[in-house]
């Protein structure tokens, strides 16, 4: 129990230790039980109260046993129950995944009857109900409503690879796409560890499925899990395997187009401008396509962002004009009428305040950041939250002036699904 050891040394109580930290006393308790593994922005803020480094944090929380001890089903590469995951849609994941690595062995002289009974809705239209659920995710003002619905799709779409044999690709195509819903309600929600395993199963289906959009953007998607850690050499890999993989796609669909926008974020997060400024140019070619080339749900890249993430890439670049006059037009087209528009606005203030930040100019980075800080609260999302949290990283003197002291105790209180 080094964990624990480590805080008596430092005097805390377990009680003491989770007020400093904003979690509960028993969420320490399974912490130094090794039951759950805390969350990568949880493992900086333990880390600091324990007075250690994270690579001295991850010598106490690695558990003292080999690695054939670890538990049935449990994902190689993650911690046990790692942020305290629902154990039942970790299993669904699993079980699909060794399904659909069976039916994707099996002889292709039965496609017919599958693929018939899909577009007759027997079993059911997954990819209807599929682009349903990612419309419902868009609009609804809290992300993680749209979970229990995802979790009971699992549950039927498991049912019907179970039962199937032949071509089971319409399916597979379906299962990769609802792992990359799963997995974007599981990022919302700060489930770090759960939405990389999420992208990493979507990832392994789409290639069983030989479905290289699908594939390419599971990939990007697990690749925002390590920017959301400023991990971007890491990234900037992932981003690389996916550019090539959306070469072998549908030229039609702009998965492509998408892959070079985040891959300038990554450009950004490494200070590279001219390879974050080509990166958009090939992002801005998504204009060309046609309006359909973006389906909406697991591909929804159609342009719309790209002044607002052009300006987010000036911003972390240090280009503070160029980046405050394009997230100010941006800002002009964030309408509120929507639960994705409320993400996306409170993005843009984050940015907007993060600017003032940088400039020591405490009247902007206030102003801009109580709007933010309303937005998560209205939105529940652990996105904005998170985003305003680093925020707060980044204060420095301005902590001094006691409206941005009000601001970071504000920021402090938001809680995160």
């Amino acid at each position: 129990m080094g964990l624990a050891r480590r805080r008596r040394t430092l005097g805390y109580s377990q009680e003491k230790l989770a007020q400093l930290l904003g979690v509960d006393r028993t969420t320490v308790g399974r912490w130094e039980s090794g039951r759950i593994a805390p969350q990568p922005p949880q493992r900086r803020a333990l880390a600091a109260a324990l007075d250690i480094s994270l690579h001295e944090l991850d010598a106490l929380l690695t558990p003292p046993r080999a690695t054939s001890e670890e538990k049935p089903g449990q994902l190689p590469g993650y911690p046990p129950n790692a942020g305290d995951p629902d154990e039942m849609i970790r299993r669904e994941f699993l079980r699909i995944l060794t399904v659909s690595g069976a039916l994707a062995a099996l002889p292709a002289e039965e496609a017919e009857a599958l693929t018939a009974g899909v577009r007759r809705g027997t079993p059911a239209d997954f990819a209807r109900m599929n682009s349903h659920l990612w419309q419902v995710y868009q609009l609804a003002r809290s992300k993680q409503s749209v979970y229990p619905v995802v979790r009971e799709q699992l549950t039927t779409l498991n049912e019907a690879l179970a039962g199937k044999r032949g071509n089971a690709r319409p399916l597979l195509n379906a299962a990769a796409d609802l792992f990359q819903l799963a997995g974007e309600v599981a990022f919302d929600a700060n489930r770090y560890a759960d939405a990389a395993a999420s992208y990493a199963l979507a990832a392994s289906i789409s290639k069983d499925a030989g479905a290289y959009d699908l594939w390419s953007c599971a990939l990007v998607r697990h690749a925002y899990v390590d920017m959301s850690e400023h991990r971007y050499h890491q990234a900037a890999q992932l981003l690389g395997v996916a550019e090539r993989l959306a070469g072998r796609g549908d030229k039609t669909l702009s998965t492509r187009h998408w892959v070079a926008s985040v891959q300038a974020e990554a450009h950004a997060g490494l200070g590279d401008l001219d390879a974050c400024e080509r990166a958009l140019g090939r992002a801005e070619e998504v204009r060309e396509l046609t309006p359909d080339s973006a389906n909406g749900g697991w591909l929804r890249f159609d342009g719309s962002r790209l002044a607002e993430e052009r300006g987010a890439r000036y911003a972390r670049l240090g280009r503070l004009d160029l980046a405050e006059a394009t997230l100010r037009e941006a800002l002009q087209h964030t309408a509120l009428s929507s639960g994705q528009s409320l993400r996306r606005r409170g993005a843009v203030l984050t940015d907007l305040a993060a600017i003032g930040v940088k400039r020591r100019d405490p009247e902007q980075a206030v102003s801009y950041g109580r709007e933010a800080v309303e937005l998560a609260r209205l939105s529940s999302s652990g996105y904005i939250a998170r985003r305003l949290r680093d925020l707060c990283d980044e204060f420095g003197p301005l902590s001094r002036d006691h409206r941005v002291a009000e601001l970071g105790a504000e920021i402090a209180t938001l809680s995160t699904p």
